[in-house]
């Protein structure tokens, strides 16, 4: 299945989960400071894990990060 993750197209395993898609963008342990929008959607943490997604669909991971 392919899905626009983060701008880039990206090919994930059929019923593939934002979790999945997480770990294809490399959050390997999402915590604290991560949160995931699909098709501009947030996606509630406990969700990630289940909330399947679909051809096309797209998804957004969002790291903050501190500075100033």
């Amino acid at each position: 299945m392919n899905v626009t993750l983060n701008g880039q197209r990206t090919e994930l395993a059929a019923a593939a989960t934002v979790a999945d898609a997480m770990a294809a963008a490399g959050v390997d342990e999402p915590g604290r400071g991560v949160a995931v929008a699909v098709e501009g959607e947030v996606v509630p943490r406990a969700e990630w894990g289940r909330r399947e997604l679909c051809e096309g669909e797209s998804v957004e991971v969002v790291r903050a990060v501190q500075g100033g």
